[in-house]
């Protein structure tokens, strides 16, 4: 019993320590982010930097509607192609199934960086101006294989007698994808959407080497702020941020919750 009380209490405390070291951090950045002073020395509370953010800053927020945009046009466009070729994966048989099957996850596993200098170099080969328009297709390119395998986790546990059932019944082969197999996936492609959306808004390294001028994303700006010293802005614009990823994170579970009923 003693044993079985000092393991819990050893969890705990070890819960307790990954708790803080994973927060504590944010809790900082939040209380730094309304302090008056430029400093790390508290100078009085104060919304001075929220206004800066909001008046004084048309360069982050034109950087932040461009990750917008692109995050979501890339995430859009690689959860379509993703969805459609997990079911390809997974329902038909071709030549070389086996082998694409195996290739299609492997930018999980390379380094960001090999990415972004293949992609540069592919641009660069065929002359194609760097700007939004490379961003989209690298972001896109990178999302996909991440869709794929949030897609062929849920057709692993799909019921096909589902799909027989409804070819029994005489629907088409477009009326079974639109009323059966889409529905019964809904769950999966809006995670897969949601995971591709985060991963493009997100994303830096890839980004860095494929953007051109006047077309910097949100990490890249901020990127470039920080160079020059922490600006108590970035902390404000960063306090947003971590409010609007809560919102979404709540919004999505209660979606999930939707679908399952």
């Amino acid at each position: 019993m003693s044993n079985k009380l000092d393991r819990r209490k050893t969890s705990f405390v070890i819960f307790v320590l990954t708790m803080i070291f994973f927060y504590l951090p944010l809790a900082v950045l939040v209380i730094y982010s309304f302090n008056n002073g430029k400093g790390m020395a508290w100078q009085g509370f104060s919304f001075r930097w929220y206004k800066e953010l909001f008046r004084h800053s048309s360069n982050i927020w034109k950087a932040f509607y461009y990750s917008i945009f692109i995050a979501l046009i890339s995430s859009f466009v690689s959860t379509v192609i993703g969805t459609f070729g997990a079911i390809a994966l997974k329902w038909f048989d071709f030549k070389g199934k086996k082998y694409l099957k195996n290739i299609s996850v492997l930018p999980l596993v390379v380094p960001d960086i090999i990415i972004g200098v293949s992609l540069l170099i592919m641009f660069a080969t065929v002359k194609f101006k760097l700007g939004i328009t490379t961003i989209f297709i690298a972001h896109t390119t990178f999302n996909i294989p991440y869709v794929l395998f949030i897609i062929l986790s849920r057709l692993d546990e799909f019921d096909y007698s589902v799909v027989e059932a409804a070819y029994d019944l005489g629907a088409t082969n477009r009326q079974t994808l639109t009323k059966v197999i889409i529905p019964m996936l809904l769950p999966a492609i809006v995670s897969a959407f949601l995971m591709a959306l985060t991963l493009s808004f997100d994303d830096f390294v890839i980004t860095f080497f494929v953007s051109g001028p006047g077309s910097s994303t949100l990490p890249l700006r901020i990127y470039s702020m920080i160079r020059l010293g922490v600006s108590p802005v970035v902390n404000a614009l960063s306090v947003l941020l971590i409010a609007i990823s809560i919102l979404l994170t709540l919004s999505t579970k209660k979606l999930q919750k939707n679908f399952i009923k």
